[in-house]
């Protein structure tokens, strides 16, 4: 009789399991998205003037400089862990463009070649640290990112370098910055401006690189299981040099349009932008319940959090409360990815495993690339 009573009451805990395992994942897969079409709403209905075209496009504009870095750091975050120099290497691309500007007189294009030449340089100086010298990539990548900073303010004197200035030695700096290249920034097409362009470009040629070609799953493969890629015959270095090159690439694009958008050589460039960039690289793993670095969630991390930081200052929200801002969204993001997934798995549902982990499993038995 006991057994027969407690089966009904088994049956209903498991079926109350069920239930609670289905709003789990519903939750984790589109929750970041729910919160940000809710304040989306509510800022349209509260704030004047947030519901328009020419605020959309501002919020692209604006995070369009941390989000390009935030698309490298997504690349090494897949194949190891996140680059911390990207915010370094966005000001110093900062410093290269007013010195070969404003301090040498040169051109445009060559202030861009310059910036993206030292970017490259940099992120093939982290992949050697990491890949050739064995150092752990967060100690590598912090290493470099204070390096970077010291340095680039050992090449301006620690000052601002701006148009008619006198430096140390009693030079006064004639040039400035060329039409051609503040019009990055500044210049629209379509009402949209070219680092908007940009953004979205990029962002949608790392989309389709890692999730439509066989050389992205690779890259998830080698972040998954190193080891077992090797062994499918993967050269795996390339690709991890490969990753911490690109993002040292992508860093100095964020670092030409932020030089652009300031038009001087500001020596504190580029420190908010290594926060911004790691917010939105770790709400990626949120996004349709991904729980992995991935393009599309660093877009959609992107666009949420300049929802909510410009829908906020609309409503008076002061300057100075931003990175709290940004840090209490990053930590809902994490919520959103580990807590609540890891409650749905207690609770009994079924939980498909990671892609990174679906993609080393393909790699081990079928993947064999050599590049």
């Amino acid at each position: 009789m006991n057994v027969q009573a407690s089966a009904p009451k088994t049956r209903a805990n498991a079926n109350n399991r069920e239930v609670l395992g289905i709003a789990s994942d519903f939750v984790v897969r589109y929750g970041v998205i729910m919160v940000g079409v809710g304040l989306g709403i509510f800022f349209s209905v509260t704030a004047s003037g947030f519901a328009t075209w020419h605020n959309t496009v501002s919020i692209l504009q604006i995070q369009s400089v941390a989000a390009i870095a935030a698309l490298g750091m997504t690349l090494t975050a897949i194949v190891g862990d996140l680059d911390l120099s990207v915010g370094a290497v966005t000001g110093l691309s900062v410093t290269v463009a007013a010195e070969l500007m404003i301090h040498y007189e040169l051109t445009g294009p060559t202030a861009i070649a310059g910036c993206l030449l030292v970017g490259l340089l940099v992120g093939c100086f982290n992949a050697t640290l990491i890949v050739f010298l064995r150092v752990p990539p967060l100690l590598a990548t912090l290493g470099t990112m204070f390096t970077i900073q010291g340095l680039k303010r050992w090449l301006v004197d620690g000052q601002t370098l701006t148009t008619g200035m006198r430096l140390n030695d009693g030079t006064v700096v004639k040039g400035k910055f060329t039409e051609d290249f503040t019009s990055i920034d500044s210049k629209k097409l379509l009402g949209m401006p070219i680092s908007v362009y940009l953004f979205l470009v990029i962002a949608l040629l790392m989309w389709v690189f890692l999730e439509r070609t066989r050389y992205g799953r690779v890259f998830y493969a080698v972040g998954g299981n190193e080891e077992a890629a090797r062994l499918a015959g993967t050269r795996v270095r390339r690709y991890k040099f490969a990753a911490y090159a690109i993002s040292g690439l992508l860093a100095s694009v964020a670092g030409i349009i932020l030089a652009s958008r300031l038009r001087q050589g500001d020596v504190t460039a580029g420190d908010s932008s290594l926060l911004d960039a790691v917010a939105m690289t770790l709400v990626g793993f949120a996004v349709l319940g991904a729980k992995k670095p991935n393009a599309l969630g660093t877009f959609v991390g992107a666009v949420f959090i300049g929802l909510i930081l410009q829908g906020l200052t609309m409503r008076g929200l002061p300057y100075y409360t931003q990175d709290l801002i940004k840090g209490l969204v990053l930590i809902f993001a994490l919520l959103m990815s580990f807590s609540l997934r890891r409650k749905g798995r207690d609770g009994g549902t079924r939980t498909v495993a990671p892609p990174a982990a679906a993609a080393t499993e393909s790699g081990a038995g079928k993947t064999s690339v050599e590049v």
